[in-house]
């Protein structure tokens, strides 16, 4: 009986980074299952060496886009329909991208790279299908059974979970297993049943039987039994490119599974995931040295968000090490100024925070656990540690207010300093809290998104159940009611590389002891300076981390309360502060270098 088996991630996950689903996949059965040999394959590495890296990370990153080939190669009947889709898309986001061009580069290159595989060693091959990788798995599934018919496929990942992966398998005679949900447990369930004859797992695994779908549930890993990624496979094919299309790549890792705060409204990240579980620090801090030792120095944390506390003992740890680390992470607006220059110590560079709102009553409504006054803290605290903060706005929420909106323009004035974030329409995830109870939103129905219709024939439409949905309810008004948020934000992202290149930093402060100045660029590139003394200089320093008026005053017994109150309704006005009811936030960022 053979004993290999294939894992494949298709095209369009980032070109530079390993597939951690494969890698802790591969761990997992190397631990548990040593005698079976795994190899997994990444087709998305040639893919974009092919393509251009550029051109490759232009197209993954809008979903509609990169399913938009693959469904074509598909469905050629289609066609006429989804190459219309796609010049539309392309248009609306001024792309200039020939079509047929690229999926010839696309077909040909698959092509060659699935016919030189040895696909009859197999006794199965698993497809990871998760964001943009729907309808490439679906054109991998379907060339292997044109090719090796009694070949067991696979498919898992976070677009396969629940009624979606039921759906999958009946609407794609090619899949013949699909994993629910974590897939270490039933994925070696699965293989032990095709090698060994033992029965299939009760749990975690939708399969046919009898014209019907079978299976239920899920099997979890506990925090301990998260394995260590392996990634060489990955390895030799980015070693086998040409020599000048090499690079170093991001390697990912997992400190936890699921989300420690697990409450926001619009997410539907968790969809394979119950429960929070965070892996031993020693373990992760194992891996990492390990990359290093052999010669790796980039890393992303791939946790939904890294777990509060965890993330200060892991960066201090790093800190230690005295090495050139880097890391992308995901992190949640609840820390203090010296958390994230603790961290930037430790080699954290770049970091995703869900900022999603600069209105309370906004945040409240995505129960987001967080206030205006923390995302603000938290793009400065970022600016001034040196952390390219990736962020987003929320906009078009369901009963949204225009008073939240008004809030957000007001607040945009403030924030201007900082790495501008980027807006994002609101959008139906299969699985969210919105999606379970949408009519507490406001939503009148909920479907799935027309653009599928385009993508997949009439029959097969009718049956899918997909991770993108729309709905009817208040989108036009919304749409028009964020309008001038939108707008603003385009300013803010032109001003702010336009004025950070020739400025440098566009509101910072140095410290002469007994004084501080401030240096203030304003969006109409008009430069400001400001000088604090005695107390001011004292009140503002304590306001670099939020306080509110009771600490302040407290902290200051020597000011009248008058006094103080007219030194911060000053600051305020001159956007040197920020204030949200009674707490405040000193906005300049200390660049002892700065120069004009």
């Amino acid at each position: 009986m053979k004993k290999a088996f294939a894992l494949v991630s298709m095209p369009w996950p980032l070109f530079n980074r390993p597939s951690v689903q494969l890698g802790v996949l591969k761990g997992y059965l190397r631990n548990v299952w040593p005698e079976l040999e795994v190899r997994t394959f990444h087709p998305y590495v040639r893919v974009a060496e092919r393509l251009g890296f550029q051109q490759y990370h232009v197209l993954s990153e809008t979903s509609w886009l990169a399913e938009s080939f693959f469904a074509a190669l598909l469905f050629p009947q289609h066609k006429k329909e989804i190459l219309s889709l796609f010049n539309r898309l392309t248009r609306k986001k001024s792309l200039a991208v020939d079509f047929e061009t690229t999926l010839a580069v696309l077909e040909n290159t698959l092509e060659e790279y699935f016919s030189a595989l040895p696909w009859s060693e197999f006794l199965a091959v698993g497809f990871s299908v998760c964001l943009n990788q729907l309808c490439s798995s679906l054109w991998g599934a379907r060339w292997l059974k044109r090719h090796f018919p009694e070949l067991p496929i696979v498919f898992g990942g976070s677009s396969c979970a629940d009624e979606m992966g039921k759906a999958l398998l009946q609407c794609f005679p090619t899949i013949d297993y699909v994993i629910n949900g974590e897939g270490e447990r039933p994925l070696l369930g699965l293989l032990k049943h095709l090698v060994n004859r033992e029965p299939l797992p009760s749990r975690g695994l939708f399969y046919r039987q009898n014209g019907q779908i079978q299976g239920e549930g899920f099997l979890e890993l506990s925090a301990s039994e998260i394995p260590s990624p392996i990634y060489e496979d990955y390895l030799k094919e980015v070693l086998s490119l040409p020599g000048e299309k090499r690079f170093f790549p991001l390697v990912p890792l997992e400190t936890s599974r699921g989300c420690w705060w697990f409450k926001c409204r619009f997410c539907n990240l968790n969809l394979q995931w119950r429960g929070y579980r965070q892996k031993p620090l020693e373990k992760v801090l194992k891996e990492i040295r390990a990359h290093a030792q052999a010669g790796l120095l980039d890393f992303s944390f791939m946790d939904n968000c890294l777990p509060a506390q965890g993330a200060l003992n892991l960066f201090s740890a790093l800190a230690q090490d005295g090495l050139d680390y880097r890391f992308f992470a995901e992190l949640r607006a609840v820390y203090q100024r010296k958390h994230y220059h603790l961290m930037r110590q430790g080699g954290l560079h770049w970091v995703q925070i869900g900022i999603e709102a600069l209105s309370t009553s906004l945040l409240k409504r995505l129960n987001k656990g967080t206030t205006a006054m923390d995302n603000v803290a938290a793009m400065r605290h970022c600016e001034e540690a040196g952390l390219l903060l990736e962020g987003n706005l929320i906009l078009e929420f369901p009963l949204s207010t225009r008073e939240e909106m008004e809030e957000s323009l007001v607040n945009l004035d403030f924030v201007f300093p900082f790495r501008p974030l980027t807006t994002v329409s609101f959008w139906l995830g299969y699985g969210s809290p919105v999606f379970r109870d949408y009519k507490s939103f406001g939503l009148k129905a909920i479907y799935p998104h027309p653009h599928y219709r385009i993508l997949f024939p009439k029959e097969v439409f009718k049956g899918l159940v997909p991770l993108a949905w729309s709905y009817r309810g208040d989108r036009v008004f919304q749409r028009r009611l964020w309008r001038p948020v939108r707008e603003k934000v385009l300013r803010w992202q032109k001003r702010y590389l336009a004025l950070s290149k020739t400025k440098g930093p566009l509101l910072a402060y140095r410290d002469g002891g007994r004084f501080i100045l401030i240096r203030q660029v304003l969006p109409e590139d008009k430069v400001l300076h400001h000088r604090l003394t005695g107390m001011g200089r004292k009140v503002y320093l304590f306001l670099t981390d939020i306080r509110n008026f009771s600490e302040i005053k407290n902290k200051f017994t020597g000011l009248k309360e008058d006094e103080l109150k007219n030194f911060l309704r000053d600051m305020v006005q001159k956007r040197l502060i920020f204030q949200e009811n009674n707490r405040y936030l000193a906005l300049a960022i200390h660049r002892p270098n700065w120069q004009d």
